[in-house]
């Protein structure tokens, strides 16, 4: 048996394509991001105007909810006076 050493084998270097094709890769990246941070941007904004719409809402009902409470303590004190004793 004869011990032989096989060379690895040789790769040959990567070529890379012209600068045009880089730049065209590289404007489509930057194009794809842009519009995921757009989309990102648009979906953060729709859930804040919803958010806002519905403490608009709870603040209007709480709001309505305190004046009826306290229509409901005057017409209680109007309907039955207090009677005070010295």
């Amino acid at each position: 048996m004869t011990d032989e050493k096989n060379p690895l084998p040789t790769v040959s270097p990567i070529t890379v394509p012209a600068d045009s094709t880089n730049d065209s890769n590289m404007n489509e990246l930057g194009s794809l991001i842009q519009g995921v941070l757009q989309q990102t941007q648009d979906r953060f904004q729709h859930m804040s105007d919803q958010i806002i719409r519905r403490i608009d809402d709870m603040t209007t009902r709480i709001d309505d909810l305190e004046k009826n409470i306290s229509d409901l303590l005057q017409s209680n004190q109007v309907e039955h006076p207090s009677s005070t004793t010295n």
